[in-house]
């Protein structure tokens, strides 16, 4: 049984769990690919099969040059209006409860840029003490790792928070503990395949698995 005052790491996915980001990530992915001349993807159901897993290792199973693909995204980056991602505002008093007694940090396939551009615009930065994003490393395995090591606060007094099947199961490869949400861009179904944890239909229910 965990000590109910230790203190824990948790590990946010960004995109779908802080923060409801799919249309412009769909797009800028999509754009991504037409400045490298290749083909978008045909359908948001096809372009969310990639988070399966490793989402850079899912495009680069398309035969996406991933070196070029990021080259191009930086590039893109400031060009896209970040206005139409919007904050999940019932995470906020979480956050804001988490932050006080833990340490919180993002684990993201995200660019630093866009993160740290939306994360001003809504007013979450302050509950965050790190973000590992892909200008880091590509792989959520080795990111967990990196910082659970650092850390010291492996196993049982770390949790991985995520909303798709790619989350949970890079999370599960690192040796943590996963929660998977349900707001976010893969359905309740898929997530549960992947075996979380925990899996949880609300933001306040991460304050009950503590």
């Amino acid at each position: 049984m965990r000590e109910p005052d230790m203190k824990r790491l948790f590990l946010f996915d960004f995109d779908g769990v802080v923060v409801d980001s799919l249309e412009l990530y769909e797009h800028s992915v999509n754009l991504c690919l037409e400045k490298l001349g290749l083909p978008p993807f045909r359908s948001r159901q096809e372009f969310l099969r990639v988070f399966e897993d490793n989402f850079y290792e899912g495009i680069g199973k398309k035969g996406v040059d991933v070196p070029a693909f990021t080259k191009v995204s930086a590039e893109l980056a400031p060009s896209l209006d970040y206005s139409k991602v919007t904050p999940v505002r019932e995470l906020e008093p979480v956050l804001e409860n988490l932050s006080k007694r833990h340490t919180l940090a993002i684990v993201s396939s995200n660019s630093n840029y866009a993160i740290e551009r939306i994360l001003s615009g809504i007013g979450y930065g302050r509950f965050f003490d790190e973000i590992l994003s892909s200008d880091f490393m590509f792989s959520k395995v080795e990111k967990i790792r990196h910082i659970t090591e650092r850390s010291g606060m492996q196993g049982n007094g770390t949790f991985y928070i995520g909303d798709t099947v790619g989350d949970i199961l890079e999370a599960k490869r690192a040796g943590v503990k996963t929660v998977a949400v349900t707001w976010g861009w893969h359905t309740k179904e898929q997530l549960s395949v992947a075996n979380p944890d925990y899996l949880i239909d609300s933001p306040e229910e991460l304050l009950e698995i503590i």
